[in-house]
Formats: C-alpha cells, sequence, structure tokens
C-alpha cells in the first residue's frame, strides 16, 4: 500500500509499505476518506517544531471500516467513523476513568502519525489502509448527514478546542447571563475550534487574535472579534479563557484576564521547555490553569452532540485532493484537509 512520509523539513513522499493484516479478534482496518493536519503538522511542516524525518503522516481523519476482527461488534464494514489520534483500549483503569490520551494498557502517547514522539507508532493515516486496534473502543461512528470535510478534525484538533469550554458548561450556564462569557486567545485551528463549541453553548465569546482571515473565521463561527494589538473591550476579565498561542507573554495576559476562581485552559506545547508563571498572583485570585493532552476519544461523542448542526467548515482552509498531497503538505499554513472517493 502507499503512505505519505515525512521525508526532510519541506519533503513529504509517498512510499510503498506492507498493508496492515488483522492479527487479533478485536482489531479493525480502515481507509481514511478525509485526512486533515493538526496543528502540529503545520508547525512540523514550517519547521518551526523540529521533528526527525522518517516517519509516516497524518492522525486526524473520518475513515471507512474495511475489515473487522470476529470480536468487533460496535461497527461493521462499510461504516464511516471518527479514529481518535490516541490508541487506547477502552477497558483500562486510565480508560475507565476517561483519560484514554493516558490508556494504561500500552506505552504512553500510544499514537497515530507522530512516530517520534509516540510511545507506540501506529502510523499514519495518510496512507491507503490503517489498523486499528481495540476497535470496539476506538472507532466512533459518524452521524448521518455530517459532512466529513468539516469534521476530519474530530480526532484531535476539534475536541482539544472544546475541552478548554465544554466542561464548563454547567459552571457557566450558572451565571447571570451578562456573565456568560468566554475568551479564546487565537492561534491555528484550536482557538477557532474553541470558539465554535462556546458558541454552540450559547454563550458570548470574544477571539483574540493578530491574523486577519483567523479573525474573519472567528467571526463566521460565531464569535465577537478583536485583533491582539487593540484589545479593546476584549479586555474585561472572563470566568472561562482560553489560550492557543504557545507564546508566554500571551498565556501571562491570558492568566490576568481570567476570573478570580475562573479557568484558564492553554493547549500549546512549549518547545522551549519552562515557562515563568505568575503563580502567586494565580493563588491570590484563585485561578485554576489547565494543561496537557486532550483524551480525544472520552470526549469525542459530547464534541458530536454538541456540534453536530453546526458549519465547522469555515474553519478549513483549503480542500485538496489526495494525490496531491506531497506537495502541498509541506506548504500548509492552516487547515488543510485532503480527501479522496469513497
Amino acid at each position: 500500500m502507499r503512505q505519505l512520509m515525512f521525508e526532510a523539513t519541506g519533503t513529504y513522499a509517498w512510499r510503498e509499505a506492507t498493508g496492515p493484516q488483522i492479527t487479533a479478534p478485536d482489531q479493525a482496518i480502515v481507509r481514511p476518506l478525509t485526512v486533515a493536519c493538526c496543528d502540529l503538522d503545520v508547525a512540523v511542516a514550517q519547521g518551526r517544531l523540529p521533528m526527525p524525518p522518517g516517519h509516516a503522516v497524518g492522525h486526524e481523519g473520518v475513515a471507512e471500516v474495511a475489515a473487522v476482527g470476529d470480536a468487533v461488534t460496535r461497527v461493521k464494514v462499510g461504516d464511516r467513523v471518527v479514529v481518535p489520534f490516541q490508541i487506547n483500549c477502552g477497558a483500562c483503569g486510565a480508560c475507565r476513568r476517561g483519560a484514554t490520551g493516558s490508556c494504561g494498557s500500552l506505552p504512553l502517547m500510544a499514537m497515530y502519525g507522530m512516530a517520534p514522539l509516540a510511545g507506540l507508532d501506529g502510523g499514519g493515516f495518510m496512507a491507503d489502509l490503517v489498523l486499528v486496534p481495540h476497535a470496539d473502543a476506538m472507532l466512533v461512528g459518524v452521524p448521518a448527514g455530517l459532512d466529513p470535510v468539516a469534521i476530519a478534525s474530530m480526532s484531535d484538533n476539534i475536541p482539544d478546542g472544546w475541552r478548554g469550554v465544554g466542561p464548563y458548561r454547567d459552571e457557566l450556564a450558572a451565571l447571570d447571563p451578562a456573565d456568560r462569557r468566554v475568551l479564546v486567545v487565537g492561534r491555528l485551528s484550536v482557538g477557532l475550534y474553541a470558539v465554535a463549541s462556546a458558541a454552540a453553548m450559547g454563550v458570548e465569546v470574544d477571539y483574540v487574535d493578530t491574523d486577519q482571515s483567523r479573525l474573519a473565521i472567528a467571526e463566521k463561527l460565531g464569535a465577537a472579534v478583536h485583533d491582539r494589538k487593540k484589545p479593546d473591550r476584549a479586555a474585561d476579565p472572563y470566568p472561562v479563557t482560553v489560550h492557543t498561542s504557545a507564546e508566554p507573554a500571551v498565556l501571562a495576559a491570558t492568566l490576568r484576564a481570567t476570573w478570580p476562581d475562573g479557568v484558564c485552559t492553554d493547549t500549546g506545547i512549549y518547545a522551549q521547555g519552562s515557562v515563568e508563571m505568575p503563580l502567586l498572583a494565580m493563588y491570590t485570585r484563585g485561578v485554576r490553569f489547565v494543561t496537557g493532552r486532550v483524551n480525544a476519544r472520552a470526549v469525542i461523542p459530547d464534541v458530536l452532540s454538541l456540534l453536530t448542526g453546526r458549519d465547522l467548515t469555515p474553519a478549513v482552509q483549503r480542500v485538496v485532493p489526495w494525490d496531491e498531497a506531497p506537495a502541498v503538505w509541506p506548504t500548509m499554513t492552516g487547515k488543510t484537509v485532503f480527501t479522496r472517493a469513497a
């Protein structure tokens, strides 16, 4: 079979590989139909996140089930499914408590499409076929009528945006109507998906960025938008804030914009390592700070339920035919979705 490989900064190529085989009764094989670049894929392609070459890419997508093992009961051949980017068993203690990104049955950070970071490499979604272990636990059926291009990032970036606001839905609903406000500080797609989630919850959402195209997208998704250099009314504090820029100074500003006893979720990856935090001020004001990887499989059903009926296509910058991937992948600047015929 064919799979797309990262060979060097700026160089991606189709390479032949041995196709997957079902070797255990709980496994499935899927055929990716739409594959989206993750924000991390963009950083690697641009050289902002150095990554050793020589691995298969792609870890967000919608696929069609091509084969199932004898013990698989929740999906069947022909079903369209979301494949979470993290591999999990669904049965261990970590999975049962919702920490599917830290499955206790597998090496930490078992996942697809990022072999140098993975405790267990599942291969890449930009391939003819992909093996899914623990298929009943992993695969999530796509509700009828959903556009596979719009939800191609349901494997990772869409849940990553949701987790900054979704867990606090009841907390926001308990506030006075004028206080039901969320601030999202954006960069690439995760912040845009946080906007979509907040808007779907019916709360006021302010989006801050310096990129004019993302500001326009956020407005289409339901936000009031603000240039980061001209924060105007977005300077008022919020009960819920979401920071996605991975810039320490902007994180500090987002923390200052968080209510006493409010919550700030940070989705950034800080390649420089340590980041100074205003812990005394956070302690004094009771700010809750949340970081870490999203537990994608655990939350995907809730995210699908919230966002079904919402148009997420504005977040997709570009739709590209499958065969053009080697030329387009290294040029990506935002959410790009690669499609092939069903």
